[in-house]
């Protein structure tokens, strides 16, 4: 969660330029990000796979009013509605984006090509079917946020104690590197969204962050099999969280519109 995955960056400005907020030259550079190019497969009435300008154009005119984002993990499908085939192919990829006011989802398929050192990114958006349904445990921005303030004090507390909560030159190092990219300004959300969504998705990757770095830092201090089971039962409900409050946060466009709250 160091940064927006994909089927965030697609949603948040494809909401964006939905709305008439964004051009469509911004909101596609937004969306493809350091990738070399993103393309979309499968769009009904398109014969092969086209561009994502093209293709926003197409889906706004099958009826698509809003895109919300969804992050699954095994037993978990977060953001989804169904059908199976389609919750298949979003958990293999780890994300996806489904659409509000038709029946159709994305899924992200990568591609990686050249020598080491200039590896130019490809992705591919596989367009499916999806059932219209509410998404499965998306929170509210308000629980997301009490929910992930709740579950980062009792994590840390736990791996403050084992010694594993991100420390170190290594960790330092990316925390720096993280304070950096935020001092610079670097928009977290596509025009449209509240306050609030920015604010619980900033805390969702810092969360995130120390997550990946007690990872990355081996067992830290815990040298016990006891301690190293209770590192993971304290990181692992902090991760569903934090996904969860992601998720949330880039979803809340197309809630607000759902409540009437939207224009």
């Amino acid at each position: 969660m160091l940064s927006e995955p994909r089927s965030g960056r697609l949603a948040a400005w494809g909401n964006a330029l939905l709305a008439g907020l964004v051009s469509p030259d911004d909101a596609v550079l937004a969306m493809v990000g350091d990738d070399a190019v993103h393309r979309v497969e499968g769009l009904p009435g398109e014969s092969g796979p086209v561009g994502l300008t093209l293709a926003m154009g197409r889906l706004r005119s099958l009826g698509v009013t809003g895109l919300r984002v969804a992050l699954p993990a095994p037993g978990h499908p977060l953001g989804l509605s169904g059908p199976p085939e389609f919750n298949a192919r979003a958990l293999e990829a780890e994300e996806a984006v489904v659409a509000f006011g038709a029946p159709y989802g994305l899924v992200p398929e990568v591609y990686e090509a050249g020598p080491d050192g200039d590896v130019h990114v490809e992705v591919v958006w596989h367009c499916l079917p999806v059932r219209e349904a509410p998404p499965a445990d998306v929170p509210s921005l308000g629980e997301a946020e009490r929910e992930l303030a709740e579950a980062l004090r009792e994590a840390t507390e736990v791996l403050s104690r084992l010694d594993v909560a991100g420390s170190g030159p290594v960790a330092e190092a990316a925390l720096d590197a993280y304070r950096a990219r935020a001092e610079r300004g670097r928009e977290l959300l596509a025009p449209g969204y509240p306050p609030r969504a920015v604010r619980v998705l900033e805390l969702a990757q810092r969360v995130g962050l120390l997550i990946s770095l007690a990872y990355e830092n081996g067992h830290g201090g815990a040298v016990s099999a006891s301690e190293m089971a209770a590192r993971g039962q304290a990181l692992r409900p902090v991760e569903r969280t934090a996904r969860r409050a992601q998720v949330a946060a880039f979803n809340s466009y197309v809630e607000e519109r759902e409540r009437g709250g939207g224009r």
